[in-house]
């Protein structure tokens, strides 16, 4: 069955529901698991002149949550006795689900678990979504879980999620 298995976090109650199976099916197989937090960088026009470029604050409060998703994701890892890695990707301007599939290949991954809102209509097409990109860029299987706010948070997740 599957001994590398990918998973995309963020913080998010979908992206904990996708780590939750991730590590659930890891458990059955005796799989590891690798949890890949994106960070974003917004584009910015730079002035070579200045020399030096402030922080962003949307890029420190990116880098902040990535930090806590992959804490959390650890932590899920140990509480499992699953083996496990969490680590940060940068995007810097390319397209997440891009950068999923690149990494998920890199880690020679058997098998993907991303979560999915399951969004339809209007919605699906303003807010876009990363689960449904990906799953048209890799050659790698692709398990969708899809996730239902009213119900109740994942094992192991806050009641404030």
């Amino acid at each position: 069955m599957y001994k590398r298995i990918f998973t995309a976090i963020d913080g998010s109650g979908c992206a904990r529901l996708a780590l939750e199976e991730a590590i659930r099916l890891a458990q059955v197989t005796n799989a590891t698991v690798t949890a890949v937090c994106v960070v974003e960088h917004a584009a910015r026009l730079v002035d070579v002149g200045e020399g030096v470029l402030d922080d962003d604050p949307t890029s420190i409060e990116a880098s902040e949550r990535a930090t806590a998703a992959l804490a959390e994701a650890d932590e899920r890892f140990r509480k499992a006795n699953v083996q496990g890695v969490a680590r940060a990707i940068d995007a810097w301007g390319e397209d997440i689900a891009s950068v999923l599939s690149r990494t998920a290949d890199e880690c020679e991954a058997e098998l993907v678990v991303i979560g999915t809102h399951g969004r339809r209509g209007w919605r699906r097409m303003l807010m876009g979504s990363v689960a449904e990109s990906l799953v048209r860029l890799t050659s790698l299987p692709v398990l969708l879980v899809r996730f239902d706010p009213e119900a109740e948070p994942p094992i192991g997740a806050s009641a404030a999620s």
